[in-house]
């Protein structure tokens, strides 16, 4: 497969997923919305390990780079993940008094 039709394969596949992703997204009620999204940041967890393991070889300089970026995304990503979710599940408590 020359160069030009794998791209063409690739950038298909691509704006696939993104009409797709964006349907399914638009489609998710608000009351589900905020749990969804804390689950799908505990993933940001496995991403975390691949990006440190990237980090960690010494392939490159630009490996070792968009590893360390990773990382910092990833952890921001389940950081932001973890407070939406205590935010969230405060609100079901009962107020004291």
């Amino acid at each position: 497969m020359d160069p030009l039709s794998l791209f063409i394969l690739l950038f298909t596949i691509f704006v696939l997923a993104i009409f797709v992703g964006f349907e399914i997204i638009t489609k998710v009620p608000p009351t589900l919305h905020t749990p969804l999204m804390s689950g799908a940041n505990a993933i940001s967890g496995i991403t975390i390990i691949g990006a440190i393991l990237s980090a960690g070889s010494d392939n490159n300089q630009l490996t070792t780079i968009l590893g360390f970026s990773a990382v910092v995304f990833a952890t921001l990503n389940v950081v932001g993940g973890f407070m939406v979710t205590n935010r969230m599940l405060s609100m079901f408590k009962q107020k004291k008094g």
